[in-house]
């Protein structure tokens, strides 16, 4: 296999792709044997029609054929050879084949290639996360209230699974804890993708921004939903919502590409979990520094 790349830009490739020899050849008879057992010509008993024949009757169809076999799994021998990571099916063109050579170019849009650097030891503030006493009683009097009872007792913590009063306040203080601990760590990851990204400038895939975009119209259209518009009204909204999600649409792919970006440095598994593994990574790495 003869393969070669073009970079048109920061985003996207064209290989040109020969093949020659037994792979072609073989395709044709593997091809036409099958023809043979199957196909129905005037005058020849199906499995008897001569090779010329057969030839003659069925080569356009052996042609596309081979094509529609050949070329999926030759592309993705050559775009493995060059290490190309697609994103989206390529655009086919220049295609000649003959019964001992198969030639095409492929199209393909790319992630861009992101220089990541400096994001090991990024310095991150942290306040130890208290909860008075003050806020736990918030808490109990929003439970007085929402239940309209005068007195909170063990009885009343029974009845809501906890064996007595003190249980259920320190149940409370819990969640209390759990809920600013979850808001601190999200303002920590913000800062952590904020700084690492805020100075990388790259072209971002168009196919990667329009895929997450109808994936947040999609999830916009369901909050619409849910908020008891019809469909009409939703359908008036769609284009609004395009236009107004499009920023967020772009911020998030940028953030995945320099993730992945970093996943490769790193030799993080490229999956499912790689933004939770990376941003686990980058938090390992930081340098964490209390402040009152």
């Amino acid at each position: 296999m003869k393969t070669e790349v073009k970079k048109i830009d920061s985003t996207k490739r064209e290989i040109s792709v020969e093949v020659s020899g037994d792979m072609v050849k073989n395709k044709f008879e593997d091809i036409f044997a099958k023809l043979s057992k199957e196909a129905k010509v005037p005058g020849f008993r199906a499995g008897h029609v001569p090779r010329d024949i057969l030839e003659k009757h069925y080569s356009n169809f052996a042609q596309e054929q081979a094509l529609k076999e050949l070329i999926p799994d030759i592309y993705h021998q050559a775009i493995a050879k060059e290490g190309i990571e697609a994103i989206e099916l390529p655009n086919i063109t220049d295609v000649k084949l003959d019964r001992n050579t198969l030639f095409f170019k492929a199209k393909v849009e790319v992630s861009p290639e992101i220089a990541v650097k400096n994001y090991r030891g990024i310095k991150v503030s942290y306040k130890k996360i208290t909860v008075s006493q003050d806020e736990i009683k918030r808490q109990v009097d929003a439970l007085k209230e929402s239940h309209k009872v005068e007195t909170l007792d063990d009885n009343f913590a029974k009845s809501l699974g906890y064996p007595n009063l003190n249980e259920l306040e320190g149940a409370i203080q819990r969640q209390i804890y759990s809920q600013k601990e979850n808001l601190q760590r999200q303002k920590i990851e913000s800062e952590i993708i904020e700084n690492i990204t805020k100075d990388l400038d790259f072209k971002l895939s168009e196919t990667l921004i329009n895929r997450q975009l109808q994936e947040l119209v999609r999830q916009g259209k369901l909050d619409l939903a849910l908020r008891g518009l019809t469909r009409e009204q939703i359908e008036e909204q769609e284009k609004t919502l395009s236009g107004q999600l499009e920023p967020e649409a772009k911020k998030q792919v940028k953030v995945y590409l320099v993730l992945t970006a970093i996943a490769k440095k790193e030799n993080i598994p490229l999956d499912d979990h790689l933004p939770r593994q990376v941003i686990e990574f980058l938090l390992k790495e930081a340098e964490w520094q209390e402040t009152s």
